[in-house]
């Protein structure tokens, strides 16, 4: 297939980035607060991956176009 957008490409992963960055930024300065507290590490560590996870399907979605580019 042609792709009609031969631009988008770059300028799309970039508006996922910029719509995902807010999300994983919370998400890591939890994990750092959690540690500063003193709390036991794996804590810490336990939610990192479903904090990563979440972010890369988020990211994956606005950059394929799945979101946010609804035309009928």
């Amino acid at each position: 297939m042609e792709n009609r957008f031969p631009d988008s490409g770059s300028r799309d992963r970039r508006k996922a980035a910029l719509a995902v960055l807010p999300f994983l930024t919370l998400g890591l300065l939890d994990v750092v607060l959690l540690l500063g507290w003193g709390v036991d590490p794996l804590w810490g560590f336990a939610i990192l991956p479903p904090i990563l996870f979440v972010s890369v399907l988020a990211w994956i979605a606005f950059s394929s176009g799945f979101v946010g580019d609804h035309r009928t």
